[in-house]
């Protein structure tokens, strides 16, 4: 497979590891590993008992599960959540609830997906111009409609 990284993982929940649900995923869904409820209007920081090994140069992106934002408005809220190939805690992930209704969790439920992905690092370089586009400094919805 093209592209495919070794991911060293501890287990510290009841979840089963993640895995792709389909030879076409690009994002394993990610699992509570304790209960909570998150009130309509609120957010929460559920926990997966999961601890990644993220190779240097890779990083795991979280994101939220479309089934759950259309039918229950549960989203993570910093979309997409970063996991940094030097950070070795638990993977927990910050859900918000935009829906009317409480929202509970259970140990096991999908909360969440991941997905890795290459770092591409920058250097900045200093400048006192930057070069003209056709957009230049056209800020939001500055292309137009389509």
């Amino acid at each position: 497979m093209a592209g495919q990284i070794t991911v060293k993982v501890k287990n510290c929940g009841c979840a089963d590891l993640p895995a792709y649900a389909t030879c076409g995923s690009s994002g394993m869904d990610l699992r509570s590993s304790e209960s909570t409820v998150i009130k309509a209007g609120q957010r929460g920081c559920v926990g997966t008992g999961l601890y990644l090994e993220i190779p240097e140069g890779y990083e795991a992106q979280v994101r939220p599960r479309s089934g759950l934002a259309l039918k229950h408005g549960i989203t993570v809220l910093n979309t997409p959540g970063t996991i940094d190939s030097d950070y070795r805690g638990e993977v927990r992930v910050i859900l918000a609830n935009f829906g009317e209704n409480d929202f509970a969790v259970e140990p096991g439920d999908r909360i969440a997906q991941m997905v890795f992905a290459p770092v591409v690092k920058a250097d900045l370089e200093a400048a006192t111009e930057l070069g003209d586009t056709e957009r230049s400094s056209g800020g939001f919805g500055s292309t137009g409609r389509k």
